[in-house]
């Protein structure tokens, strides 16, 4: 393998060891163990370190501009190709509950891909998006500008859950 082959192995692992952690350090602190919950926090944090700089390693970070249409173009494939044969198959295999994650994260890669298209046309024009503030759900990910709506309209947790 080339380095930057290597480079795009080691970081889609740091990506999945950060978020790992992540979720390792909730649930030891829900368990009572401040300390480990401590520890995997850091380590999360170590990772998202490496794969950070494994990111300007494969020069992949860019204007603006460029991230923004590098964004709609991810996230569209997710929601029009990737998320709909994921559900698919879970609803073949009678996987309910992977049915419903993917089924939310593709109508939130939609409004993902369309906030994204919003901003680049902004900055465009020279201009921030004008939202004053940014609320996310933390059940599907749906992203909404300026307040949170009464409950999701993706997967309908109340607006008191939104962060």
């Amino acid at each position: 393998m080339t380095t930057m082959e290597n480079a795009a192995a080691a970081y889609a692992g740091e990506s999945q060891a950060n978020r790992k952690y992540s979720n390792f350090s909730e649930k030891a602190e829900s368990e009572g163990f401040p300390m480990v919950a401590k520890l995997f926090k850091a380590a999360s944090e170590a990772e998202a370190i490496h794969a950070k700089r494994l990111l300007f390693v494969m020069d992949k970070i860019g204007s603006t501009e460029d991230n923004l249409k590098a964004s709609v173009a991810g996230e569209t494939d997710e929601f029009e190709t990737m998320y709909p044969g994921f559900i698919k198959t879970a609803e073949a295999e009678g996987k309910t509950e992977a049915k419903a994650v993917f089924t939310h994260a593709m109508k939130a890669e939609e409004v993902h891909a369309g906030k994204y298209k919003e901003a680049l046309a902004a900055i465009s024009k020279g201009s921030d998006i004008s939202a004053k503030k940014i609320f996310l759900c933390p059940v599907c990910g749906n992203i909404e500008y300026d307040e949170a709506p009464s409950t999701c309209p993706i997967c309908g947790v109340p607006a008191r859950m939104f962060r």
